[in-house]
């Protein structure tokens, strides 16, 4: 079955806005025409993906799946539409992917100012599945966190960084200065097996609103900082290695260059 870019589109809309009026309003389309291409999907694919209420719109499991898999093939169709007119007009492109709380700005400076002509796109990596970019082919070097599957890429270790417990400002725990694992004891903890949130803003939500802790790096509590959250360190956490990403068969020259120079850039002296 070949699934339609366009139905595939239509879904990603009425998935993300969870209204089909809203949807049909941003696509420029009738809610009708929406609705039977909605239909036609689930037909072709013989699953139900929307639950359609007076209301709102909810995910079907099935739905919750074809939403993450249809933003990487959306994803990667415009990488590799922007890459054929890119070739046509002589540009040259770098695209970089980066986790959350990760600054990989130095090294696109340094990287621009040995090659001026060289554009550079930046693509935030979902927390849960940092190196997808680079799979699907939206970008050709990430700056990533661990964990994820290296298989088929070379990595370069870059550093480590603490794990911090993020919880709301007024638990208890906040009040102290650090923690250990045995304090974390009992707590209800958000992490990637027990529940996947669909972004790092809706995890932290979740943690200031009162359900749950979770353990995230330091630099994505200070890049997230706000007022109703807290963190505090762990002593006995281990660490998580930052590392730069490329796909093991890429060698053209530019990667090259701005692994050399990421490396050198980024990396703790």
């Amino acid at each position: 079955m070949d699934l339609d870019l366009r139905k595939l589109r239509y879904f990603v809309a009425v998935a993300e806005l969870r209204h089909f009026g809203r949807a049909a309003e941003q696509l420029h389309i009738t809610q009708p025409v929406l609705s039977r291409q909605i239909m036609a999907i689930e037909k072709e694919l013989d699953c139900t993906l929307l639950v359609r209420t007076t209301r709102r719109v909810e995910l079907t499991p099935a739905g919750e799946q074809l939403l993450e898999e249809a933003r990487g093939i959306l994803g990667a169709v415009a990488a590799a539409v922007r890459r054929v007119h890119d070739a046509d007009r002589g540009t040259r492109r770098l695209a970089v992917a980066f986790s959350p709380g990760l600054h990989v700005s130095d090294a696109i400076r340094a990287f621009t100012a040995r090659h001026p002509d060289v554009g550079i796109d930046v693509v935030p990596a979902r927390w849960w599945e940092p190196d997808a970019p680079l799979r699907d082919g939206r970008c050709q070097v990430g700056y990533l966190r661990r964990p994820f599957d290296d298989a088929g890429l070379r990595t370069v270790p870059i550093g480590r960084e603490p794990r911090v417990a993020c919880m709301p400002a007024a638990h208890p725990l906040a009040r102290r200065a650090e923690l250990t694992s045995a304090d974390l004891d009992g707590e209800r903890m958000l992490d990637t097996p027990t529940r996947r949130t669909s972004s790092l803003e809706e995890k932290l939500e979740l943690i200031a609103s009162g359900h749950g802790i979770a353990l995230v790096p330091l630099s994505v509590a200070r890049a997230y900082s706000r007022p109703d959250l807290a963190h505090r360190p762990v002593t006995d956490a281990p660490g998580i290695e930052t590392c730069l990403v490329a796909r093991a068969d890429r060698r053209e020259r530019l990667l090259r260059d701005f692994l050399e120079i990421a490396t050198a850039t980024l990396r703790p002296g």
